[in-house]
């Protein structure tokens, strides 16, 4: 179910207008950020960095950017990857839940402490808590990761360009 779809609502869902269709007005730009996007996946892959981990990833980073659109999306994805409801409703709240594994929970930490960069810096005990979880190679994937759905969530949040698609 999208977030546009209701089972219950007896009231119309309310539209978010698009501010600036972003891929229309800066088309080069869209092209380059799909492309870092792209290598990103590819830099995923090499790493094996398992498909579910990455959409929790996204959808974390995007609950903390308040980026509707991903965070509909990245649920959907993640469900898709194979991922229960429970796990994804729980990503939010990931430290007060049982649902995950110290190598998730290094992922979400390091996830919010880049995400939250200008207030954290990255403090050495994230980045020591992942690097105990992943090799170095994973590490470069999941920082690429984190910071390519960071750039989505900007465009996304300051233009409302994919709102109207859900």
């Amino acid at each position: 179910m999208t977030m546009t779809e209701t089972s219950t609502q007896t009231e119309p869902t309310v539209p978010i207008p698009v501010r600036l269709d972003i891929d229309t007005v800066a088309p080069r730009f869209s092209r380059a950020l799909a492309g870092l996007d792209a290598a990103m996946v590819r830099e995923l892959d090499a790493a094996g960095i398992d498909a579910r981990l990455r959409e929790l990833v996204r959808l974390r980073a995007s609950q903390i950017n308040g980026c509707s659109y991903c965070v509909d999306l990245h649920s959907g994805d993640a469900a898709k990857a194979g991922d229960t409801a429970a796990r994804i409703a729980a990503v939010a709240v990931w430290q007060e839940s049982p649902f995950f594994t110290a190598r998730e929970r290094a992922a979400f930490a390091l996830t919010e402490s880049i995400t939250r960069l200008s207030e954290t810096h990255v403090p050495d005990a994230d980045w020591a808590a992942a690097a105990t979880r992943f090799s170095p190679e994973e590490l470069g994937a999941l920082v690429s990761l984190i910071v390519v759905i960071n750039a989505w969530n900007a465009v996304g949040v300051s233009t409302h360009a994919w709102t109207g698609s859900m």
